[in-house]
């Protein structure tokens, strides 16, 4: 090492210029080298970026013109849907399919996926007719995916005339604003010089949606064959849309899992998250609410830390439940099936924007579990297309009646299905000859939806956390099996332990109407019974927090009910802390059961009338109802009315008209569900 080191002096004192261009060289060649690597590896990642331009304008436009597609696929009739939780969707495609037994082609059509302006373009295909199947949602507004549909016919002054049309409307009487999206649609369109070929149809889901949609559909088709001088095919057979692909041999990391939209989507999670794209939250609380009786009440905690998902009081959030597995495992079975064959579902259309029912490739177990509704009673369209796999004669019959729209028909889907509340396995198990192909039940059977809950928090306290509060839905049908609710008691099975296993809820946000008021010094007047308390638990936190930060908080008055005091008088502790903070200016709790004569909330509400229509009348309170839309928010409201005629000396056309005022100003909200 010495001798080396000297030698090297030696050679340095005696010729010092080869050394310098020595360094020279070998700097050069270190910067050489890393231009070259650095060259190399960018080539590497630009066909990344480069990618884009091969996307041209042009057929991004194509894709968007609904009457370029139906020209191209020759098709005569597209039915576009306003669906939030996928029944006019389905509604939609059953349509679509219908067409074909009656000599026509029809597609179903998302209207957020196309330019609706080219409505009037439809009569450039001959025999032509757009349908609308649209659902109500919310205080009487469009869906989500019709918004953009629906401000285009409020803004537009297109000519429509030579364009045909009809519409079903999906709704629910309990709630105020029947049917109003299908409604505005039928009318305006009209207004528009669009001819209906048959009337509005309104279907109400508080009694029998299907029945509804079968009356009408059943009175449409005659009249479209009228329109178009044609006949029915007599084509009843089952028509199948999906093909099946079975994969003997494929790369698991390629197959779904369970997620919603990008495939390994639970393994690596990426933000913003929505209903394509949940957030996988930690459940860090379950616990049961109630003291005693038999229900379980349950408020569940969810950890939303790193997510950046954000959230207001009065927000909502989405879950997406799994199906029980005793289920699942008993449709494999009675099928004599192996539910972990990887399959895929493939449209047989190929132009068909929807390429398979459900993510795919996926088992026959994942779409059962995570992407189909297997809990809930099959619609008649289901029992129809079953019907041909049923070898015994007269349970191919009786399914085929239950799909007619025969009083008989009806009268026995009514109590054979709908009554006796019968899920796809208790109909298998009840009707022993049916053996279908299990593909052809997962193309029929509708998508698993996710559940909406009033979030129980407030973000100014809880900024990482959404709570939920939840009674677990769990009886005995007529046919004496256990009806479980897929959700509730999915959540209510996510214990928190110790034990560094972290159970997971996919979920996201849904942003709500119901909010406080702007400024905190305005009153408000809470009512909710029951599970309905929920975002009032986040509206009293917050007010909470507004005195803390020295705002002054407007008078914060809470009617809420429950069965008996000692059993189901949920958060009790914490509510009773806020009345003697100040925070709760009044807390009122109807005990309903715990005297001979029920107490409910709206007779409460009658004893401080005169408070009430102060702070209504004089002093700017908002009111917030949340909870039951068939009975509560009725009576609410009645309730109200008998107070502003009582108290406020109006005729009771004058109180209807007061608290529509009200509702139009945001200052009576309503979160209520039927």
């Amino acid at each position: 090492m010495e001798d080396s080191e000297s030698q090297l002096l030696a050679d340095e004192e005696q010729t010092p210029e080869p050394l310098l261009s020595s360094l020279d060289i070998f700097l050069f060649s270190l910067i050489a080298g890393l231009l070259i690597y650095w060259f190399f590896f960018r080539k590497k990642t630009e066909p990344v970026p480069e990618i884009k331009p091969f996307t041209p304008v042009t057929p991004q436009i194509r894709e968007t013109s609904f009457i370029e597609k139906m020209k191209k696929t020759n098709r005569n009739i597209v039915v576009f849907y306003g669906s939030q939780t996928g029944t006019a969707e389905e509604f939609a495609n059953r349509l679509a399919k219908d067409a074909q037994r009656y000599g026509m082609k029809g597609v179903a059509a998302d209207p957020e996926e196309y330019d609706l302006s080219e409505l009037s373009r439809l009569k450039e295909i001959p025999n032509s007719m757009a349908v609308f199947c649209m659902a109500t949602y919310g205080e009487g507004d469009p869906t989500d995916n019709a918004q953009e549909f629906y401000d285009w016919m409020q803004g537009t002054d297109d000519d429509l005339e030579g364009v045909n049309f009809a519409v079903f409307g999906l709704g629910n009487k309990t709630y105020e604003h029947f049917n109003a999206t299908g409604k505005y649609t039928d009318k305006r369109l009209a207004e528009l010089g669009g001819k209906r070929v048959f009337d509005l149809g309104l279907g109400d889901d508080d009694i029998n949606l299907e029945e509804d949609f079968i009356s009408w559909k059943e009175q449409f088709w005659p009249a479209v064959c009228e329109l178009f001088g044609v006949e029915a095919t007599g084509e009843d057979s089952s028509i199948r849309q999906f093909e099946l692909v079975v994969h003997n041999d494929i790369n698991m990391n390629q197959v779904y899992t369970g997620e919603m939209g990008r495939l390994k989507s639970f393994q690596t999670q990426k933000p913003p998250f929505d209903s394509k794209n949940p957030f996988l939250a930690t459940v860090t609380g379950n616990r049961k609410l109630n003291k005693g009786g038999n229900r379980h009440l349950m408020h569940i905690e969810l950890d939303i830390t790193d997510s950046k998902i954000r959230y207001d009081s009065g927000d909502h959030v989405a879950v997406y439940p799994t199906n029980d597995a005793a289920v699942v495992n008993g449709i494999g079975e009675r099928l004599g099936v192996d539910l972990d064959t990887v399959i895929s579902l493939k449209n047989l259309d190929e132009e068909s924007n929807k390429k398979h029912p459900f993510p795919c490739p996926t088992t026959y177990r994942t779409a059962l579990t995570h992407y189909l509704d297997i809990n809930n009673m099959p619609r008649t369209n289901v029992l129809y297309e079953l019907a041909q796999y049923a070898s015994d004669p007269q349970e191919q019959e009786n399914m085929r009646k239950m799909a007619s729209a025969s009083p008989e028909g009806k009268a026995l889907y009514q109590s054979w299905v709908l009554d006796s509340e019968r899920n796809i396995l208790a109909i298998l198990e009840d009707l022993p000859s049916l053996n279908p192909p299990i593909d052809h039940l997962c193309e029929l059977l509708p998508r698993l939806q996710a559940r909406y809950y009033s979030i129980a928090s407030s973000s100014k306290v809880y900024p990482t956390s959404i709570h939920i509060c939840a009674v677990v839905i769990e009886y005995t049908t007529k046919t004496e099996r256990v009806f479980k609710g897929v959700a509730t008691n999915w959540l209510k099975n996510k214990e928190v332990t110790d034990n560094g296993h972290k159970l997971t809820v996919p979920m996201y946000v849904r942003r709500s109407q119901f909010r406080l008021p702007f400024k905190p010094s305005n009153p408000i007047i809470m009512i909710g019974p029951g599970t309905g308390i929920a975002p009032f638990m986040g509206f009293i936190r917050e007010r909470a927090w507004q005195k803390e930060q020295g705002k002054e908080a407007g008078e914060t008055i809470l009617y809420f009910g429950c069965r008996h005091k000692n059993e189901d008088f949920l958060y009790q502790q914490e509510l009773e802390e806020f009345e003697r903070a100040g925070v709760l200016t009044q807390l009122n709790v109807a005990f309903s059961r715990d005297q001979e004569h029920k107490i409910y909330v709206q007779h409460l509400l009658k004893k401080n009338k005169e408070q009430l229509w102060k702070l209504i009348h004089s002093n700017n309170a908002h009111i917030y109802v949340c909870g039951d839309a068939r009975n509560m928010a009725r009576d609410v409201h009645t309730a109200f009315y008998e107070i502003a005629e009582e108290v406020g000396g109006l005729t009771h056309t004058q109180a209807v008209d007061y608290f529509k005022k009200l509702m139009t100003k945001g200052r009576y909200s309503q979160d209520v569900w039927s």
